[in-house]
């Protein structure tokens, strides 16, 4: 070879190597990231997908990351030994972006497994139950994105807008919540100039503030009825609330908030809604309950403040926070350890007992070495007595403490509503025979 061409060789390796140098070592520290983030995950219990999320195929996948890119919620995904991988199973909603970015088809939307997802029902494509007239949208129905949720409580609506309605003097509709599902129903049936009910267990729109997560993520504009579009791409879920109370407010749209549906009879073609206060006739009946039910509250000053919260999803998006999680079971010590885990936060854990009883060895093991690593405070044997917007007030055996606080996460068990379903006689998935 000579000298001319040897030069010609080194000065294109040098190029080459200048160029894919440094691509490889991003490459490189994308993957060691996800690794961590998988790890963490997997520590902090938030690996496995709770309800709709990503199914790769790892005979498919290339690899390309187009994936990880397009998820608007950031960690769900990521690639490493050179696949796709659902690091962040837990902070999935549903966008579906993802599957709509591979190029080569590898990526299937499905619900999570059965122990996961728990119970779905089954629905047909206007949302509708096996129970004639009772129609379920929004979260309980296995999804839970807003945009999802606004359409389906518009659309569940519509078509009952779209039948005869008999002059019975009954309600048309009574609508069962007001989150995202719920007001959206109601917005609907406002505008179809429906007899409706809107009951809500709670204040208006108030099921925002039970969401998970600090971000919510809006990937394209939704249209609510008697307001418009919606036009949010990224908001926190009190930006939320405070946009639900001006649709209210201009709107005027009736919710009985604080009243609890106990039981709906179906009997001779129409409904029976029970509440704790009185009973409604309803033709039809559309439930937007949400998955998580109803928390079990502590009945303390200041539980009703927004940064109040009853489930974690999202723990990497609280940094530099003084946080207090409330509880003694695994999803308890899961969210407190997932808080503490990158050691920006102030994370205290406070259990009513002197003792935990029924913790995973796993969460029981990170606790132990959190705790000695002073990583995360531990009160065993203390009561909140007091939310406040800056500190909570907490009762141990050694006298009252105040400490600083941001935000509050309360793991008190609760009210799930499948039972309350299958009373009611609807029929999910996992009771259909092939």
């Amino acid at each position: 070879m000579s000298m001319e061409s040897l030069l010609t060789f080194l000065i294109a390796a040098v190029v080459i190597a200048g160029a894919v140098v440094p691509y490889l070592l991003q490459v490189r520290g994308r993957e060691r990231r996800a690794r961590k983030q998988f790890e963490e995950a997997n520590i902090a219990g938030l690996q496995a997908a709770v309800t709709m999320h990503p199914h790769i195929n790892a005979m498919e996948c290339i690899g390309c990351g187009g994936c990880v890119e397009a998820c608007p919620e950031e960690d769900v995904l990521g690639v490493f030994d050179g696949k796709a991988v659902l690091v962040h199973g837990s902070k999935c909603v549903g966008h579906g972006l993802c599957a709509e970015a591979c190029p080569v088809g590898a990526i299937v939307m499905m619900m999570a497994a059965p122990g996961r997802s728990a119970d779905l029902p089954v629905l047909n494509e206007h949302y509708e139950t096996n129970v004639r007239n009772l129609f379920i949208v929004g979260e309980l129905g296995g999804i839970g994105l807003i945009k999802n949720a606004i359409t389906q409580g518009r659309k569940a609506i519509e078509h009952i807008a779209s039948l005869a309605r008999p002059s019975n003097g009954l309600y048309d509709v009574v609508i069962v919540g007001a989150g995202p599902a719920g007001l959206a129903a109601g917005l609907t049936a406002k505008a179809h100039r429906l007899k409706y009910l809107l009951l809500e267990q709670g204040d208006a729109g108030g099921t925002i503030l039970q969401y998970p997560r600090r971000k919510i993520v809006m990937t394209s504009p939704v249209e609510l009825p008697l307001w418009g579009k919606i036009k949010l791409t990224e908001t926190s879920k009190e930006s939320l609330l405070e946009l639900w109370q001006q649709v209210l407010a201009k709107t005027q749209l009736a919710v009985n908030v604080n009243e609890k549906v106990l039981e709906i009879q179906s009997e001779e073609g129409h409904f029976t809604v029970s509440t704790a206060l009185r009973r409604y006739g309803a033709n039809h009946v559309v439930l937007a309950l949400g998955r998580r039910g109803t928390p079990r509250k502590l009945g303390v000053p200041g539980e009703n403040l927004g940064k109040v919260t009853y489930r974690l999803i999202d723990a990497g998006t609280y940094t530099d926070c003084d946080v207090l999680v409330v509880g003694g079971g695994d999803s308890a010590v899961e969210a407190a350890v997932g808080l503490a885990l990158h050691g920006t936060n102030r994370v205290t854990l406070s259990y009513r007992k002197s003792e935990f009883t029924r913790l995973k060895e796993r969460n029981a093991r990170h606790l132990e070495d959190f705790r000695k690593r002073r990583a995360l405070t531990l009160l065993l044997g203390s009561n909140v007595k007091e939310i406040r917007e800056k500190e909570v007030q907490i009762e141990t055996a050694e006298g009252l403490r105040v400490i600083p606080n941001d935000y509050v996460f309360i793991f008190a068990g609760g009210e799930m509503p499948f039972e309350f379903l299958k009373k009611t006689g609807i029929r999910f998935q996992d009771q259909v025979v092939a």
